[in-house]
């Protein structure tokens, strides 16, 4: 059975289960644009994995997660830089269970206070997201940022 004609948990259908999916990315980009970063780790799993090409290694559980952010967040406020993270080309990918495989591509946008929008870089995003009682959670994502090996 393929992604799109198999049930998601509790019946759910495939176009149910892509529509949490695009309103947990709205709300989650949300969160972590406007600074709300303990909100924003709440969105991982107690110790999902961040992992991509422009760091050395990888950020493992929530409070890591939300210390990297918020030291990210603070260096962009005192620069008076708004950064808004644009996802899009969502697909759902995979399903196993509780897991969702989603792939989407990323742009990441920076507005300097006075300045005019400028596009910092693209990226792929691959997400193992699990289902739960709550909600999704983000169990592992992989960010490649286009241009760096």
């Amino acid at each position: 059975m393929s992604v799109q004609e198999a049930p998601a948990r509790g019946g759910q259908s495939f176009v149910g289960l892509y529509e949490q999916v695009q309103q947990f990315y709205a709300r989650q980009m949300q969160l972590l644009d406007g600074g709300e970063v303990d909100a924003w780790a709440d969105t991982f799993a107690e110790d999902g994995v961040f992992v991509t090409n422009a760091q050395p290694g990888p950020t493992v559980g929530r409070r890591a997660l939300a210390a990297g952010a918020r030291e990210a967040v603070e260096y962009l406020t005192a620069q008076g830089i708004q950064r808004r993270h644009m996802l899009g080309t969502v697909s759902v990918t995979g399903r196993e269970g509780a897991r969702v495989s989603v792939r989407s591509y990323v742009l990441l946008v920076e507005t300097a206070r006075g300045g005019r929008a400028a596009v910092l870089c693209s990226a792929t995003c691959e997400d193992v997201l699990e289902l739960g009682p709550d909600g999704l959670a983000v169990l592992r994502r992989e960010v490649s940022r286009d241009g760096l090996v």
